[in-house]
Protein backbone atom coordinates (compact mmCIF):
# COMPACT_ATOMS: atom_id res chain seq x y z
CA UNK A 1 0.00 0.00 0.00
CA UNK A 2 1.42 3.51 -1.23
CA UNK A 3 1.87 6.46 1.35
CA UNK A 4 -0.60 8.51 -0.32
CA UNK A 5 -3.29 5.12 0.16
CA UNK A 6 -2.19 5.20 3.92
CA UNK A 7 -2.65 8.80 4.16
CA UNK A 8 -6.61 8.71 2.51
CA UNK A 9 -7.24 5.72 4.73
CA UNK A 10 -6.26 7.56 7.65
CA UNK A 11 -8.27 10.44 6.58
CA UNK A 12 -11.18 8.55 5.47
CA UNK A 13 -11.08 7.15 8.96
CA UNK A 14 -10.59 10.10 11.41
CA UNK A 15 -13.61 11.55 9.20
CA UNK A 16 -16.24 8.57 9.99
CA UNK A 17 -14.46 8.83 13.52
CA UNK A 18 -15.42 12.32 13.62
CA UNK A 19 -19.04 11.88 12.25
CA UNK A 20 -19.97 8.78 14.71
CA UNK A 21 -19.02 11.40 17.36
CA UNK A 22 -21.30 14.29 15.83
CA UNK A 23 -23.56 11.57 15.60
CA UNK A 24 -23.51 10.59 19.30
CA UNK A 25 -23.66 14.20 20.30
CA UNK A 26 -26.51 14.65 18.21
CA UNK A 27 -28.36 11.95 20.11
CA UNK A 28 -27.17 12.77 23.65
CA UNK A 29 -28.55 16.36 23.05
CA UNK A 30 -31.62 14.79 21.64
CA UNK A 31 -32.18 12.76 24.53
CA UNK A 32 -31.69 15.96 27.08
CA UNK A 33 -34.06 17.94 25.26
CA UNK A 34 -37.09 14.91 25.35
CA UNK A 35 -36.52 14.56 29.25
CA UNK A 36 -36.48 18.39 30.01
CA UNK A 37 -39.40 18.36 27.90
CA UNK A 38 -41.27 15.60 30.10
CA UNK A 39 -39.90 16.98 33.20
CA UNK A 40 -41.86 20.68 32.18
CA UNK A 41 -44.91 18.87 31.06
CA UNK A 42 -44.97 16.62 34.96
CA UNK A 43 -44.04 19.87 36.43
CA UNK A 44 -47.16 21.54 34.76
CA UNK A 45 -49.48 18.47 35.42
CA UNK A 46 -48.37 18.30 39.42
CA UNK A 47 -48.71 22.47 39.64
CA UNK A 48 -52.73 21.75 37.54
CA UNK A 49 -53.40 19.17 40.22
CA UNK A 50 -51.99 20.69 43.23
CA UNK A 51 -54.64 23.81 42.60
CA UNK A 52 -57.49 21.59 41.63
CA UNK A 53 -56.51 20.01 45.09
CA UNK A 54 -56.43 23.64 46.53
CA UNK A 55 -59.97 24.60 45.23
CA UNK A 56 -61.43 22.04 45.90
CA UNK A 57 -60.55 22.03 49.77
CA UNK A 58 -61.32 25.18 49.54
CA UNK A 59 -64.76 24.56 48.10
CA UNK A 60 -65.53 21.96 50.55
CA UNK A 61 -64.16 24.12 53.97
CA UNK A 62 -66.21 26.55 52.77
CA UNK A 63 -69.23 24.20 52.10
CA UNK A 64 -68.33 23.00 55.48
CA UNK A 65 -68.98 26.31 56.78
CA UNK A 66 -72.16 27.30 55.22
CA UNK A 67 -73.96 23.78 57.00
CA UNK A 68 -72.63 24.77 60.54
CA UNK A 69 -73.65 28.41 59.97
CA UNK A 70 -77.46 27.14 59.26
CA UNK A 71 -76.85 24.54 62.20
CA UNK A 72 -76.05 27.25 64.18
CA UNK A 73 -79.07 29.08 63.19
CA UNK A 74 -81.15 26.39 63.96
CA UNK A 75 -80.13 25.95 67.31
CA UNK A 76 -80.92 29.70 68.27
CA UNK A 77 -84.16 29.66 66.52
CA UNK A 78 -84.67 26.11 68.71
CA UNK A 79 -83.99 27.92 71.93
CA UNK A 80 -85.96 30.96 70.69
CA UNK A 81 -88.76 29.21 70.67
CA UNK A 82 -88.61 26.65 73.75
CA UNK A 83 -87.98 30.06 75.58
CA UNK A 84 -90.77 32.32 73.93
CA UNK A 85 -88.71 34.68 72.36
CA UNK A 86 -88.72 33.64 69.03
CA UNK A 87 -89.71 36.54 66.56
CA UNK A 88 -93.82 36.34 65.81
Amino acid sequence: MSTTEQHFKAGESHGQGQATAEEWMQSTKDAANATKDKTADATQSATESAQHGKDKSASFIQQKGEEMKHMAQGAVDSVKSTLGVGDK
